[in-house]
């Protein structure tokens, strides 16, 4: 201990300031701070603002000298101990609460990784960099995380049980897929549960009769992959028309031959809904459309294909992590956004981001490179 009065301070933490508290209790016992005083410079050290620190080190500093009788010398050595609680600390209650939530989630994700993980991009669904980050952590963990699907999807993500093939995994829920609201998610759930699941594109169409099933949401569940069961994707999409028009005959409940747009179509025949013939869609149109319902790729990604090539580069997270101290060095990925503006003198120049399949960067095109 630096003086003998912070050893009833200091004394759990082996001399170690640790908490905010430590810091109140260090002014309050050492530089004659009243409980507002110490309070407002637990508020500055929490605001982490420069001029406010520094007029606290002066005010704390004056009060070691001439309340707890330091030398200016170990006054300055007690102020170096403190000062790191400008970048970060928290106080000793929330120390306690945070290490017994790390202990539980850690039981959690080491004896039910599926559920917690699960669980985790629940919580994070709507930030996709967060998603993607623990995507990535299910992938290192083996488990897969699978596109909507509308017979196993609920309205979170969740958890795909185990079958005899298969180990469990995770599924996108259907709240998860943009310009699909939470309303007619559940009207699928509640009729899934009630009678079972969908066999066929015209049973779900004729069971479903929610009004919120309209052309946005059924391009929404195609091109998110929620329907890929019954059908290919771009063969969908080419018949949106039949389909929206198949739906809305059903729902509105007009089935004699004469009335009905699909003549003749009996109840027998349900399952008799013809699709013209179409395009499939690539594998990349099919990412793109993932990326832009679900905000990352799920079912594959569109560097799938240069995996060999970008082996032999170093990854955009070890330049992020090592200094390179000017050694030029080689990496790949996809551009993803770029940002031009002009210089001063009226050059293009750009910010670019490139991302690979786990992080991305920043890259800065001065206007001869960019040029």
């Amino acid at each position: 201990f630096l003086d003998p009065r912070l050893e009833f301070i200091l004394d759990r933490s082996y001399g170690v300031i640790t908490y905010q508290d430590d810091v109140m209790m260090i002014a309050r016992e050492l530089a004659g701070y009243s409980w507002l005083d110490a309070d407002m410079l637990r508020k500055a050290m929490g605001k982490k603002i420069p001029a406010v620190m520094e007029a606290e080190k002066e005010k704390l500093l004056k009060g070691f000298v001439t309340h707890g009788k330091l030398s200016g010398s170990l006054s300055e050595k007690l102020w170096k101990l403190i000062e790191p609680f400008a970048a970060y600390g928290f106080n000793k209650a929330h120390a306690a609460s945070y290490g017994r939530v790390a202990y539980q989630t850690a039981y959690m994700k080491a004896n039910y990784p599926v559920e917690y993980m699960s669980a985790v991009l629940t919580a994070d669904a709507g930030d996709a960099e967060k998603i993607s980050d623990t995507i990535h952590e299910c992938e290192r963990m083996g488990i897969r995380v699978l596109p909507p699907d509308i017979n196993e999807s609920f309205a979170p993500f969740s958890v795909v049980p185990e079958r005899v093939t298969e180990p469990a995994c995770i599924r996108f829920g259907l709240t998860t897929i943009k310009n699909f609201g939470e309303g007619i998610a559940e009207s699928i759930i509640e009729e899934r549960k009630a009678h079972g699941v969908f066999v066929s594109l015209s049973d779900f169409l004729t069971r479903v009769t929610s009004k919120n099933l309209n052309k946005k949401s059924i391009e929404a569940l195609i091109m998110s992959g929620s329907l890929d069961r019954f059908e290919e994707r771009g063969v969908m999409l080419k018949n949106i028309e039949i389909l929206l028009a198949y739906h809305k005959e059903q729902a509105s409940g007009k089935e004699s031959a004469q009335d009905s747009l699909f003549g003749g179509l009996a109840e027998s025949h349900i399952h008799e809904l013809t699709l013209e013939t179409a395009t499939p869609l690539s594998k990349a149109e099919k990412l793109i459309q993932e990326r832009e319902l679900l905000g990352v790729y799920v079912s594959g990604h569109p560097l799938d294909a240069f995996s060999e090539d970008l082996k032999k580069r170093s990854s955009i997270k070890s330049i992020r992590n090592e200094s390179r101290n000017g050694i030029p060095i080689t990496t790949g990925g996809m551009i993803e956004s770029v940002r031009e503006l002009l210089t001063k003198k009226g050059d293009r120049m750009a910010f670019i981001q490139l991302t690979d399949k786990n992080d991305l960067i920043e890259l800065v095109a001065f206007p001869e490179v960019f040029q």
